[in-house]
């Protein structure tokens, strides 16, 4: 029974061959977008869940706010972790990562190889993640100093071999250090939060330990079986209290915590959990660029839909063409066929056509992987297909879609009562307009809806790109680790400095962009320290020509210079000003504390118009400028287009001061773009799959359009001959579709505006949503549209009409 169902599915597909290739096509589209979009969200939601333990692991989180200064961290202070494991038996295990300390030199041969993937992390850190080691013993690795594990790809690239136990390796950037190599593991899998190649002992680090106001550790608890994370978090105001209050009242005159929330002031610690890190997490000093669960939302969204469009296509289709196929079943139900036999027939029909379409989509995929893997910034392999989640859904595919492509179609073929199809009074090609229309609506309205979309998140990268900063990030060349010139770290400037093309520099590690330095600290408006009183805020070591490199503008006071001591002088931005409460802050003072706590005071010399340090996500904090030589980067602003000739010359000029040291370089407008990348990621991919979106509707457009005038063939020709020009023709064909399309805009346009005006609510800085972006995206659909139909109305109006009236023989 079944291989009679399929060999009539099989004629009937190649007796109509126009719509079938036209389901088929549209289908594989579809499936190829489906699966690629779900190896997509799959990826996303897959990240940190290797761990063992992913489920009772968890991140603890800072929020601090002082005085309008607002700080949310991903660090914490050195101290919480073990002290939450002494007091509370809920705590099984915790480990700490510092990675402030950005790149290691490591030795091979006679030259020093940059490594940026390195941290310092306790000897518990593998007793919390789960990382394969190939040889070493995990437990023991990191109990000793100057020891260190590596990954397999470090061992292959400095040794040749992963067999490495007991050698050493040497780091050269802070002077010579040998390292003894106690375990080698796996290279840490793709889809983690963080991804290091070398974990150092937190013995070697260099810190002043028990501060607990400084936030430079990432802290991660493993807590019991059982327990409640969301309880437990209520145990850290409990720590706060013992702990950090004591330390805190040494040198800030408050008597609880209460009194500085009654001052609207705060510090509060939160728990994340660890499967959750990399999509609902963007706070400040994040181990690595995190995705976005709105992103993921939205592409499993389009997924669906772009699924459901090709099945509409199927349905709209199947219908349409029933008054072809009445005969045949009303010959059936005369011949005894149940209804039930019938529905499984045309379900057969289906399901072989979606089979046919995963064929072809299996084979489109395979071939835009490494395209979409290249927008995407994924390294997805084909071999997903054979992945468990991935396998039933290819397993399963055929028969669902072609059940909800085919299930209307079935059940409203089967429904024909034999002696009306037999007396011929079912009207042609009418039956399931409705249905029809209220699909092709559907259609377009999402296609609509994908476009404003894509157009908005577009608008928006435009806006940032070209937004006032209040400083120039163009034309700005970072030399990275120049704390490896050592003495020659001027001298490098000074040489660089007169290179034509280069028109001024500056050395700091604190840039206006991500990835670079952070720091911060409370302030006070009074030598006496209270919270009544306090601000938080950042605080950037500069050089004298740091604000005019930087193309920063001063709107009052002056800037460092070497004509006054400007050891206690501060330069604060516009906000600093307005949260100290000051109109004109210079020749004021604010006051801070030293290491031992003693109260120390800086006089403020001047104002910088506020600029976005941080991402146009959040607003502009409060910011210090202090004069001190912090010798990680050097910055310089170039003058020339041709860049090539003038970049040879600076390495020149830096292998005759550092020899056998790497020579490294970014643009600064480079690492901005990098903080939007998956804006601009999700922007490509919103543009691809909206417009093979409206390929697939109007793939089914076509089809209907084509069914519709050959309906009406000979109505058309009798027109031609009564007089009918070729334009009305046209009109008249067009006019019904056009008219769909316009309802879809309608529908489409406040649900658009609806999810794109939540979207960019995400931004401190956004721009508005235009009414032209609503006005486009409805003429770019109304002309693919017609120009769709149109091909074929043209085609049939430009026909002989006496071959269209003659009479069928």
């Amino acid at each position: 029974m079944i291989t009679n169902y399929l060999k009539i599915a099989w004629r009937n597909l190649v007796k109509n061959k126009t719509f079938s290739y036209i389901n088929i096509v549209g289908l594989a589209i579809s499936i190829a977008s489906f699966l690629l979009i779900t190896s997509y969200v799959l990826d996303e939601l897959s990240y940190d869940k290797f761990n063992r333990d992913a489920d009772r692991i968890y991140r603890i989180n800072s929020k601090v706010s002082l005085g309008g200064g607002d700080v949310d961290a991903a660090v914490s202070d050195d101290m919480i972790g073990q002290l939450l494991k002494a007091d509370y038996p809920q705590v099984e295990q915790f480990t700490r990562i510092y990675n402030e300390e950005t790149t290691k030199l490591i030795k091979r041969g006679v030259t020093n190889v940059s490594e940026s993937r390195v941290a310092f992390v306790d000897s518990t850190f593998f007793d919390v993640f789960t990382l394969p080691a190939i040889s070493g013993d995990l437990k023991t690795a990191l109990n000793e100093p100057n020891t260190v594990v590596i990954t397999k790809s470090m061992a292959k690239k400095y040794f040749g071999t992963t067999d490495v136990v007991g050698k050493t390796i040497e780091t050269t950037d802070n002077g010579s250090s040998i390292y003894k190599v106690n375990a080698v593991i796996e290279d840490m899998p793709r889809n983690s939060h963080f991804n290091f190649d070398f974990l150092f002992p937190m013995k070697n680090l260099n810190y002043n330990w028990g501060q607990f106001t400084n936030f430079n550790f990432h802290t991660y608890l493993k807590l019991a079986k059982g327990v409640d994370y969301k309880s437990f978090e209520k145990k850290l105001d409990e720590y706060i209290n013992k702990y950090v209050l004591p330390y805190v009242q040494q040198f800030i005159k408050i008597n609880s915590m209460e009194e500085l929330k009654k001052s609207g002031n705060s510090l509060e610690y939160s728990l994340i959990p660890l499967t959750q890190i990399h999509l609902y997490s963007n706070l400040s000093s994040e181990l690595a660029p995190n995705g976005n669960i709105q992103f993921v939302y939205i592409f499993a969204v389009v997924a669906l839909f772009i699924l459901v469009i090709a099945c509409i296509n199927f349905m709209n289709l199947a219908t349409a063409c029933s008054s072809k196929r009445t005969k045949e079943v009303g010959i059936r139900k005369v011949l005894g066929t149940e209804k039930r036999e019938l529905i499984f027939q045309f379900l057969a029909e289906s399901i072989l056509t979606a089979s046919l379409s995963l064929i072809l989509a299996i084979g489109l995929t395979w071939l835009s992987l490494p395209v979409f893997n290249d927008i995407a910034g994924k390294s997805i392999s084909i071999t997903f297909l054979f992945s468990p989640a991935i396998l039933i859904i290819l397993l399963t595919l055929p028969f669902w879609v072609g059940i909800l492509a085919g299930a209307y179609p079935a059940f409203y073929l089967s429904g024909f009562k034999p002696i009306e199809v037999l007396k011929g009074k079912l009207s042609s090609g009418s039956s399931g307009g409705g249905l029809r229309s209220i699909l092709v609506v559907f259609q377009f309205a999402t296609s609509i809806l994908l476009i404003i979309g894509t157009i908005v998140i577009y608008k928006q990268l435009s806006f940032i790109q070209s937004k006032d900063l209040g400083f120039n990030k163009d034309q700005i060349l970072i030399v990275n680790n120049t704390q490896l010139l050592g003495n020659n770290v001027d001298a490098f400037k000074d040489e660089v400095l007169r290179i034509k093309g280069v028109s001024n520099g500056t050395i700091s590690s604190f840039l206006p962009v991500n990835s670079s330095s952070r720091s911060g600290e409370s302030y006070f408006k009074e030598a006496t320290l209270d919270v009544k009183n306090s601000l938080h805020m950042q605080n950037w070591e500069i050089d004298y020509t740091y604000i005019p490199t930087m193309g920063m503008e001063l709107l009052k006071g002056r800037n460092f210079s070497r004509n006054f001591n400007d050891s206690n002088s501060v330069i604060i931005n516009e906000t600093a000003a307005k949260l100290l409460g000051y109109d004109d802050p210079v020749g004021k003072r604010i006051y801070t504390n030293d290491a031992n706590h003693n109260p120390i005071s800086y006089n403020i010399i001047g104002v910088v118009k506020n600029f976005n340090f941080e991402s146009l996500r959040q607003n502009i904090g409060a910011l210090s400028f202090f004069l001190n030589k912090n010798t990680g980067l050097e910055s310089f602003r170039l003058n020339t287009k041709d860049v090539n000739p003038l970049i040879s010359s600076i390495e020149e000029k830096w292998k005759s001061m550092a020899p056998g040291m790497p020579f490294s370089y970014r643009f600064m407008d480079d690492s901005f773009n990098d903080m939007y990348r998956d804006e601009q990621r999700v922007g490509k991919l919103g543009m691809i799959f909206s417009l093979l979106a409206i390929f697939i509707a109007c793939l089914g457009l076509f089809g209907l359009a084509t069914f519709i005038a050959q309906q009406r063939t000979r109505e058309i020709g009798i027109r031609k001959v009564l007089g009918a020009s070729a334009e009305s023709i046209v009109r008249l064909l067009s006019k019904d579709f056009l008219r769909l399309v316009i309802i879809a805009f309608i529908i489409a346009s406040p649900i658009a505006w609806l999810f794109m005006d939540k979207w960019l609510q995400g931004f401190a800085y956004r721009v508005g949503i235009s009414w032209w972006i609503f006005i486009v995206a409805a003429v770019m659909v109304l002309l693919i549209a017609l120009a769709t139909v149109s091909f074929q109305a043209i085609k049939v109006a430009v026909a002989n009409p006496l071959k269209s009236i003659r009479p069928r023989s």
